[in-house]
């Protein structure tokens, strides 16, 4: 009796860490899809071929969550900036309509390798994204950062920042919705010396808004 628990018990534990698994897979199939607005760059192949590899497996449970639509504001109304991204890539184009609902004034562009330009913006390995969004005034914001943490960003940027980022790509942060998921994650400071602190931990849908 006792090695059937055990048998039913880590038969519960694989099917939870397969639909975990599942979720995941779903979500980096939609952030690849063809974005078919694109006009102002020839079409490459894409420059994140390594983009699953970098995308941590999940360390915190999902919740459902009901849906949480961004409206139209005025958070970065006042910010330009451009996003470099994949030509093919579907959650970014998701990030930058979003971002663009709160005021953002952005131009994008698909250089054929975007390491080059997190290189050059110095956005460390382990920090990483599919875009890269730099303003006018020169700070970095990497992946799906929420617009309330740009724009508080922004208002009063630390003197030893370069900017924020949100690593890989958390389902449920702006522009990687998927079937009212989240799983909490963290916005990262990027200083300027080359290391990482703690910016805001969102545990909610709620804490991006």
């Amino acid at each position: 009796m006792r090695r059937d628990r055990n048998v039913m018990v880590n038969g519960h534990k694989k099917v939870s860490v397969l639909t975990l698994l599942l979720v995941a897979t779903s979500s980096l199939v939609a952030c690849s899809q063809s974005d078919t607005s694109v006009a102002n760059s020839t079409p490459t192949e894409p420059a994140l071929a390594t983009q699953s590899a970098q995308i941590a497996e999940p360390q915190a449970q999902m919740t459902s969550v009901s849906a949480h639509a961004d409206t139209q504001s005025t958070l970065l109304q006042n910010v330009s900036a451009t996003v470099y991204k994949d030509v093919n890539c579907g959650c970014c184009k998701e990030w930058v309509g979003y971002a663009e609902s709160h005021g953002l004034s952005a131009a994008t562009q698909h250089p054929e390798d975007l390491s080059l330009f997190k290189d050059r913006y110095g956005v460390p390995q382990q920090m990483r994204s599919c875009h890269t969004t730099v303003t006018t005034n020169g700070y970095v914001f990497e992946g799906h950062v929420p617009a309330k943490h740009m724009a508080q960003f922004l208002t009063n940027p630390p003197s030893d920042a370069i900017g924020l980022a949100v690593p890989s790509m958390p389902v449920g942060s702006p522009g990687m919705e998927y079937q009212d998921k989240f799983m909490p994650y963290k916005v990262m400071q990027l200083n300027k010396d080359g290391s990482t602190q703690v910016y805001a931990a969102i545990e909610s849908p709620a804490q991006q808004l």
